[in-house]
């Protein structure tokens, strides 16, 4: 990826996050997080991907469907391309990943732990 894409990504990140946080008043788009954006190279698209709580994945992809209109008019203001990129929303799976992966780390440092302690003192686990 070339860094002046990467600069168009992030520009593009931080305009619809800020639409989201100012802009929209849908409540199903209240703590969505953007955490990146993919615009084409001849900015025709823009893949936007979005985390949220879980039980919220539904109605949050119902919001952006419904408001995806709306946030590329005002995106379309606030930025100087020639022409607003269609907007495409992607739940970002990453997170959840992430936090799967955190929790199976922990829960196998604490089995390292007990095991060990059964070590030191000569048990048996």
């Amino acid at each position: 990826m070339k860094e002046g894409n990467r600069k168009v990504d992030e520009q593009a990140r931080e305009v619809i996050s800020s639409i989201l946080l100012f802009e929209v008043s849908d409540p199903r788009l209240q703590l969505v997080t953007i955490t990146g954006c993919s615009v084409s190279f001849d900015r025709a698209y823009c893949d936007v991907f979005y985390t949220a709580e879980p039980e919220r994945y539904a109605s949050v992809e119902a919001a952006f469907q419904a408001a995806k209109g709306h946030i590329r008019s005002l995106m379309a203001k606030q930025l100087a391309w020639k022409q607003a990129p269609e907007l495409r929303f992607h739940l970002d799976e990453t997170v959840d990943a992430a936090e799967k992966l955190g929790k199976h780390l922990s829960e196998e440092k604490a089995r390292q732990a007990a095991f060990d302690e059964a070590a030191e003192q000569g048990g048996e686990l």
